[in-house]
């Protein structure tokens, strides 16, 4: 539990380690306050019931002094004016330190969540193709929040809670220490047992929470992301049934821990008031002691009724803290990601491209047990060339411009640029270059303009530029002819677009970067032959400042390279088209 927490300090900014701060200090005021409170119902209850005592009280001569009082009925209001001053003290500083906890702590929840998404971000290709995405989406949203509600909050409320009930126990102590001690050791015990038998309920429901809410989101994913499939082989039952699946148990365990949070206050409530009303009972049978006694009775009263509230507040929190421990690690391991030195910074513009891109003996395989999906790769491609890849499935043609992309790294051999040495500290200078063009489009649900120029805020695009590239790419006349223009949303996944004019917008997207490097893997695909040929007779008169790396799926698409690599099992076979 500390090891975690300690990793969560790590991860909050300056700014907000201070506000947690400024949240302690408002404990210990809050605290004070209660002392206050709670004390000042001694003497009010006093001159409610013994005025000539209090009156003849040394430690109140001072305030009779002040005030000029010359008889015991005159104590009356001002006590009155005292006690409720403190208690209204006591319940703004208690209000204001509720609304710095809450807004602090999803001030907080926003920073984890903007910080793993930002780190997710950054991560590895190879990374990202391992993993399933729900869990990160599940990691970002729905964790992030378990931990601002189930670990933040709990843990900020277990210290006010504890401050509190310090404070409380310290009035109850001066007032009657006999009944303090007595009502605290019992207390404390008894939520002692009830801690000891429900941690592991907790902690396995924590674990159900975690796992069956990737679930929910994975089972969303795959119905709605194939929602033509679904609806053609009629598969709704199956997808209904599998988000049922995670759903009930994922909604069973967090009704299970709440009832274990909430259900000793009950039976505390219970036992508090029998101490109370014994306790009452055995001063009443003492002679002449029961007017003296109702001041103190008063006076526990309302400090029971202040300490069974904080001591099931703090039950509570760590009830809930306890159930979302699974969650809480789950978000750490996400914060944990390592990040790039270059993500606080601006890319370096050390590394240029003026002549080749050399592979050395270049290799590459996913792990140490899986074959190699490429072996001493040895390929020079000059600046300004044209280059083509062609191999069957599986051969690596993806794999190999991945590796020149700087998205893969490989096992073995060297990459070279220029005749300097491809690093992961020179990498991005190097993707800075490049523009990639890929067989699946990804489009955002944005207009034409926006999903050209992808990742450009919409106030900084170059709606010159965004048009050049449109027309450069065999599209602009079809965008200018849709009532919106380039204004035009595409849909979630460009579903209002053909295939074919996704993929353009693929391509304008790469002119539009204006690099020096295009690599086309399979972009023209899903272009009919008229089409992919007028792009292609684009590609071919662009300026030989470019170099242009092509996967094809046909092999006429290639006939315009000056060279095409061919990726066999034993190697590369490197020749002209007509070869």
């Amino acid at each position: 539990m500390n090891i975690n927490l300690k990793k969560l300090w790590y991860h909050l900014s300056k700014k907000r380690k201070k506000q947690f701060g400024m949240i302690f200090f408002l404990m210990i005021l809050a605290s004070l306050a209660e002392i206050i409170s709670v004390s000042a119902v001694l003497p009010f209850l006093s001159v409610l019931t013994a005025p000539d005592h209090l009156y003849q009280q040394p430690l109140v001569q001072p305030i009779i002094q002040y005030l000029e009082l010359e008889s015991p009925d005159q104590l009356l209001l001002p006590f009155t004016i005292l006690f409720i001053a403190a208690a209204i003290v006591a319940g703004v500083i208690r209000l204001l330190l509720l609304f710095c906890m809450t807004r602090i702590s999803y001030a907080t929840g926003a920073d984890l969540s903007i910080n793993i998404y930002r780190r997710t971000l950054y991560q590895e290709y190879s990374i990202h193709v391992s993993r399933n995405s729900s869990e990160v989406i599940n990691g970002i949203i729905t964790k992030t929040g378990t931990v601002i509600s189930g670990v933040v909050g709990p843990a900020l409320t277990i210290v006010s809670s504890s401050i509190l009930i310090t404070a409380i126990i310290f009035a109850l102590l001066v007032i009657n220490p006999e009944v303090a001690m007595v009502a605290f050791v019992s207390f404390t015990c008894l939520y002692w047992l009830v801690i000891k038998y429900s941690r592991k309920r907790l902690f396995k429901n924590s674990q159900t929470i975690a796992n069956q809410s990737t679930q929910m989101i994975k089972s969303l994913q795959e119905g709605l992301g194939g929602i033509r499939d679904v609806l053609i082989d009629g598969s709704q039952q199956f997808y209904s049934q599998l988000y049922r699946n995670s759903d009930l148990p994922l909604r069973r365990a967090a009704g299970e821990n709440i009832f274990i949070a909430g259900s000793p206050r009950f039976i505390m409530e219970a036992i508090g008031m029998v101490m109370i009303a014994t306790l009452a009972y055995g001063m009443s049978m003492r002679e002449g002691a029961l007017v003296s006694a109702i001041p103190v009775l008063g006076a526990l009263a309302l400090g029971a009724q202040r300490l069974l509230p904080a001591l099931q507040q703090a039950y509570s929190a760590y009830s809930v803290y306890k159930g979302s421990q699974a969650s809480f690690q789950d978000v750490i391991s996400l914060l944990d990601q390592p990040i790039p030195e270059y993500a606080d910074g601006s890319i370096s513009n050390s590394l240029q491209f003026e002549n080749d891109i050399k592979l050395v003996n270049l290799g590459f395989r996913y792990s140490k047990d899986s074959e190699w999906v490429l072996n001493k790769i040895n390929l020079s491609i000059p600046k300004g060339g044209r280059i083509g890849f062609l191999g069957k499935t599986g051969s690596g043609k993806s794999t190999l411009l991945d590796i020149i992309m700087g998205l893969l790294w490989p096992s073995e051999g060297q990459f070279f640029v220029d005749g300097q040495l491809i690093t992961l500290q020179n990498r991005r200078s190097w993707q800075a270059h490049i523009a990639h063009v890929p067989q699946n489009i990804y489009l955002a649900d944005s207009p034409i303009a926006e999903n050209i120029a992808f990742g450009v805020p919409p106030e900084k695009i170059d709606y010159q530029l965004v048009k050049k590239a449109a027309e450069q790419a065999q599209i602009s006349e079809l965008i200018s002819n849709w009532p919106m223009g380039y204004q035009t949303y595409v849909g979630e996944q460009g579903a209002k677009l053909s295939g074919g004019q996704r993929q353009r917008i693929g391509i304008a997207r790469a002119f539009y970067k204006k690099a020096k490097v295009l690599i086309f893997d399979e972009a023209t695909s899903a272009l009919d032959n008229e089409t992919e040929q007028a792009v292609m007779d684009v590609i071919d008169g662009l300026g030989r400042e470019l170099t242009i790396l092509i996967i094809a799926h046909r092999s006429s698409t290639l006939k315009g390279c000056d060279q095409v690599v061919k990726l066999t099992d034993k190697g590369i076979i490197i020749g002209k088209y007509n070869e």
